[in-house]
């Protein structure tokens, strides 16, 4: 974020009113990159997943709104190279989310690093394509650790540093896979599933102090699923969505960065699905 407009921030957060919010954007004399939400400057963010995809546009989203940022993933190659995409992040962390003892390790690390945590991304997660009868108790257990009781784990240890606090933000990857039945990822679901339901437990026994979200993305063209697809296959899977297209990685960071901001300051509890409206009716199952 550049001076001038960390300045204009600054100077439009001490003053403004809600209905002045939409005015000051459009006449702003200084270019917002990726739009401005309210109260995110200073705030201090910890993303799981962080290191490619929709973690990394979420980081880069959060470090133009004025954010200091860590990033925690355990792929050692990818921490590098968002250090380097990312310079101006806070830090990198080594953890496996489904080990407990590693985010513990990691988490107080970003409080050492930053001087607290506000906001969790809780992101992290893998998905493995295979048919129902075919799923080795190995594979389950494997998808489970990581999309379920790692967000467990993520969850419940900012929690409690946000609960000794002033409270915080804890915003949750689901996916319109734990919404809707799609076939060859039964493991994938069921955790996507139990991680919206999770989100909305959390919610009630947080409130008022931590607020707790989840979004769930549809279709997301990240580099790595443009790379699982032939140009005919991504023709198929965009002509069944009403939009005509996947989404971009930095639609879905720019919900985050709503989500993690004070225009959000009352919305907790819910799931918000972006798809391009792939779910509105019976689209999922074509």
């Amino acid at each position: 974020m550049s001076v001038a407009k960390r300045k204009l921030l600054t100077n439009y957060q001490s003053r403004t009113t809600p209905e002045a919010h939409l005015l000051f954007l459009l006449k702003s004399p200084v270019p917002i990159i990726g739009g401005l939400m309210r109260g995110l400057t200073g705030k201090r963010i910890l993303i799981t997943g962080g290191a490619s995809g929709i973690g990394a546009a979420t980081a880069a989203r959060f470090l133009e709104e004025g954010s200091a940022v860590c990033v925690l993933d355990r792929d050692a190659k990818a921490r590098q190279q968002i250090q380097r995409q990312l310079p101006d992040l806070a830090g990198t962390l080594d953890a496996d989310v489904s080990n407990l003892k590693q985010v513990r390790a990691a988490f107080d690390d970003a409080v050492r690093i930053m001087g607290g945590v506000d906001v969790v991304i809780n992101n992290a997660g893998i998905s493995i394509r295979h048919n129902f009868l075919d799923i080795t108790p190995e594979e389950w257990d494997k998808v489970i650790a990581v999309n379920l009781t790692g967000v467990f784990y993520v969850a419940q240890t900012a929690s409690r540093h946000m609960w000794e606090r002033e409270g915080g933000v804890i915003l949750q990857t689901a996916s319109t896979n734990g919404i809707m039945g799609y076939p060859y990822y039964a493991d994938y679901n069921a955790t996507k599933a139990g991680v919206i339901e999770l989100t909305r437990s959390m919610a009630l026994e947080l409130a008022p102090k931590i607020r707790v979200c989840a979004v769930a993305p549809g279709y997301v063209l990240t580099p790595m699923q443009r790379a699982e697809y032939t140009d005919e296959m991504l023709q198929q899977v965009n002509n069944k969505i009403p939009l005509r297209r996947h989404a971009k990685p930095e639609e879905i960071a720019a919900l985050f960065a709503f989500l993690a901001s004070d225009d959000a300051a009352y919305m907790t509890g819910h799931v918000y699905t972006i798809d391009g409206a792939e779910t509105a009716g019976s689209l999922a199952g074509r």
